[in-house]
């Protein structure tokens, strides 16, 4: 059984509290907190929207909230009947001034509190929420700010957000989330490069061939048509999540886990990556768009379809890129990354391949004969999966299959292991910002991104068509096969 550590008291305080995030990923990450007793029984959570609801109106609305995206297995009723009590609720206009007083009388009730403030709301409104709460005297030295991607949509909005906040906040305050950061599998592969002699050792280009990171949807834009199509797969998926899985992968090893250590080392990865330009836009860079499929055996529309919309799209729903990270460690390593929705499965997972050896004693007949290979697997079950090569049982001579030492984290271990969004909302009350994005890293990734979004759009050529169910357009397959490699596809 894992060791829970109870955190201090707390009010957590949650704008947009109605929202479709709060009520899939906060409010069951938060139960599940307070149901494994770490959540200390003085602390409230405090929900905020433009909503008028009364505190029991608001409890009823989590309470179904939770029976939705909770496993019914994890719903024990009497920690979920002590749970909604803790919640409380105020209706508040975040650009003007209905409700703040409610809310300061609500929390000055309990003044030395440690106080998070969640803005799970557009990023348009962080900057008036927070301006709020410092004119009303609701920001102290025991007060953070969490903010939710996606901040801004290229580097001059991301700088005008980072301006609001951190006028009124110190940047020790801001916690810029990003949920693939508090994932499991995440955090072990800081363990495994830097705890474990014999891959920090192998982990450079002398002996690793290349990398690839892979982040795929079936899903379509699920009625976010009017947010995604301003936005597209790259302001999505690469800019954050992406980038910040190459970083962990490539960085150096940091000289110690103290949260500024560890974010100066991702910076200095995304400050050695390779800007694209238009000059090499159409040999490093393939967009795709969905048109009608199947997924999972059933029909799915296409994305003009998905949108409610005649009118014609450009934006894109799948990127396959080559990056380069120049460095020492990584010269002439490529990074390989893709994403995009309505692809064949769900599924997020970094490969490292190892380079062929360069000489064999074994016959050319011992078939099967692999270089090794690194899964690391984020989701749909979080994992490593070290490919080998072994020798085939039986007689008949050496013939060699690749073997995997596979680790199911929930399986090996045998318990559940706190979701993405449970360690970092936990993470936040303690003031532990190691998981989460500072400024420059935010504000040098857009940079990279702007350069890569003016050469698309310095080019007249739409996103290419794939059709909903397939591993994106059969360019993205040329990108890699042209340099004798392939994608990998399977997640056993």
């Amino acid at each position: 059984m894992a060791t829970i550590i109870p955190v201090s008291p707390f009010d957590y305080v949650v704008f947009g509290a109605t929202g479709d995030l709060t009520q899939r990923k906060l409010l069951p990450a938060l139960y599940q907190r307070y149901r494994d007793a770490q959540i200390p029984e003085t602390s409230r959570i405090i929900g905020a929207s433009r909503s008028h609801m009364s505190v029991e109106e608001f409890r009823e609305h989590a309470r179904d909230a939770l029976k939705s995206f909770v496993p019914p297995a994890e719903i024990d009723d009497a920690r979920l009947a002590g749970f909604l009590d803790h919640l409380f609720y105020v209706a508040i206009d975040a650009l003007g001034d209905e409700g703040w007083d409610d809310l300061k009388r609500l929390l000055d009730e309990r003044p030395d509190r440690i106080r998070p403030y969640y803005l799970a709301t557009s990023p348009d409104l962080y900057g008036a929420i927070c301006r709020n709460l410092d004119r009303y005297g609701l920001i102290g030295e025991n007060s953070r700010v969490v903010l939710e991607k996606p901040i801004g949509k290229d580097l001059k909005s991301a700088r005008a957000i980072n301006d609001a906040v951190g006028a009124v906040f110190p940047e020790s305050q801001i916690f810029r989330i990003d949920h693939y950061l508090g994932k499991e599998t995440v955090q072990n592969l800081l363990a495994l490069r830097f705890a474990n002699t014999i891959f920090e050792r192998l982990w450079n280009s002398d002996v690793i061939d290349h990398v690839q990171i892979t982040v795929g949807e079936t899903v379509g834009v699920e009625g976010r048509g009017g947010y995604y199509d301003t936005s597209g797969a790259l302001r999505d998926m690469v800019q954050n999540h992406i980038l910040q899985l190459l970083c962990l992968t490539a960085m150096e090893s940091p000289i110690s886990l103290d949260a500024n250590s560890v974010r100066d080392e991702k910076l200095k990865v995304l400050r050695a990556l390779k800007p694209i330009t238009a000059a090499d836009v159409q040999s490093v860079t393939v967009r795709g768009q969905y048109v009608a499929g199947a997924v999972s055996g059933r029909p799915v529309e296409s994305y003009h379809t998905d949108l409610g919309s005649n009118a014609a799209s450009r934006t894109e729903t799948f990127v396959a890129l080559k990056l380069e990270v120049r460095s020492g460690r990584w010269a002439g390593v490529p990074f390989y990354v893709r994403t995009g929705k309505r692809l064949p499965k769900k599924l997020s997972e970094i490969v490292v391949q190892f380079r062929a050896s360069p000489f064999s004693i074994f016959p050319n007949d011992a078939f099967g004969r692999e270089p090794n290979r690194l899964v690391i697997r984020l989701q749909p079950e979080e994992g490593m999966k070290l490919e080998v090569m072994t020798k085939d049982p039986g007689p008949g001579g050496m013939r060699l299959r690749p073997t995997n030492l596979d680790i199911s984290f929930e399986e090996t271990f045998k318990q559940r292991y706190p979701d993405a969004y449970e360690r970092l909302l936990m993470d936040v009350v303690r003031g532990n910002a190691t998981l989460f994005m500072r400024r420059d890293e935010v504000e040098v990734a857009w940079a990279w991104a702007d350069t890569l979004l003016k050469a698309w759009a310095d080019r007249p050529d739409p996103p290419r068509p794939y059709a909903a169910g397939s591993w994106g357009p059969t360019a993205s397959i040329a990108l890699i096969e042209r340099d004798g490699r392939t994608w990998h596809e399977e997640i056993g």
